[in-house]
């Protein structure tokens, strides 16, 4: 979910009182779904939120079948007055499938039937150029652990343009193939995505012999028997997708860059589809069952795309 852009310092009230039950019910349907941790996460407390902060402390209600339409109205316009209006609509859509399962399941009104979420200005992720990702890769030159690994993760980063939580749960085993994730004769690496669905990717030649050159100072390393790919350097344990995020971003400090992990698949999806590929290939390689995600993801560097089509497409040929 989106980042608040300019959140208030005051702590969520996530207290929702007598309205937590039907909250509790939600988060076992979302589980028994077999949605995501962070997902659940996210869902749960965006109706926490809305019905401690708003439901608990504005008003007077003390059932959800209480919910009016102007109580969303104003809780989204309050969220639009303190953050992103990316964020709000993120927390609308939490809400939105909140009452879509509370209808259902107690054949109650849904008080948000009709309403639509905030709009969310169109804002591309700006790609990488031509000179950045050789200043990123220069910034983790070196044989020692720390620098092998750092280039490691940037190339399979820039390689496949998988989400952060995928290249976190990797997992390796040099004993057994059936309990790895990385084959690097193939150059294929297994990831799990949104929802636990698995599905392979391919990185390149040169990202495979940085993962290799990573791998056999890994082999020495004091937690080398840990199942999961990424590495703390000196004796620290498997990273997590946090570690992993501040790794990207303090090397792209070193070399003057804005880098962060997801600017990689915007990345990824713009050059697969500068360089002709296939949307369907693309929509496979990330993991995506939505077009809606190709507009979006497209969306980074769409005009430089239409303006070196135009050559090729308008100049008149003899």
């Amino acid at each position: 979910m989106t980042a608040p852009q300019s959140a208030s310092r005051t702590p969520k009230q996530l207290d929702a009182g007598g309205f937590q039950p039907e909250i509790s019910s939600f988060l076992l349907h979302l589980a028994a779904e077999g949605k995501a941790e962070k997902t659940v996460r996210t869902y749960t407390e965006a109706v926490q939120w809305f019905a401690g902060e708003h439901l608990r402390q504005e008003t007077g209600l003390t059932g959800w079948e209480q919910v009016g339409k102007q109580d969303i109205q104003r809780w989204v316009v309050r969220l639009l007055g303190r953050y992103s209006s990316a964020y709000a609509s993120n927390q609308y859509r939490a809400l939105q499938q909140f009452f879509k399962w509370l209808a259902a399941e107690d054949e109650i009104p849904d008080p948000m039937a009709g309403l639509k979420p905030p709009h969310v200005p169109e804002k591309p992720v700006p790609v990488f150029t031509a000179g950045d990702l050789p200043q990123l890769e220069r910034a983790c030159a070196g044989r020692g652990f720390a620098q092998r690994r750092d280039a490691a993760l940037i190339a399979v980063f820039r390689a496949t343009g998988i989400r952060l939580s995928e290249l976190a749960g990797i997992r390796y085993d040099p004993g057994d193939p059936g309990r790895s994730d990385v084959d690097l004769w193939h150059r294929e690496i297994t990831v799990r995505g949104k929802g636990r669905k698995i599905r392979t990717v391919k990185i390149s030649f040169d990202a495979a012999r940085s993962l290799d050159r990573y791998l056999r100072v890994r082999a020495r390393h004091a937690q080398a028997h840990r199942p999961q790919l990424w590495l703390g350097a000196g004796s620290r344990g498997p990273m997590t997708a946090s570690g992993i995020y501040q790794v990207t971003v303090r090397r792209g400090r070193q070399c003057g860059l804005e880098v962060f992990p997801h600017r990689f698949r915007h990345h990824f999806s713009h050059t697969w589809l500068d360089r002709g590929g296939a949307e369907g290939d693309l929509m496979e390689l990330n993991g995506w069952t939505s077009p809606q995600m190709l507009r979006r993801y497209g969306a980074s560097a769409r005009s430089a795309r239409a303006r070196r089509s135009y050559d090729r497409i308008m100049t008149d040929r003899p």
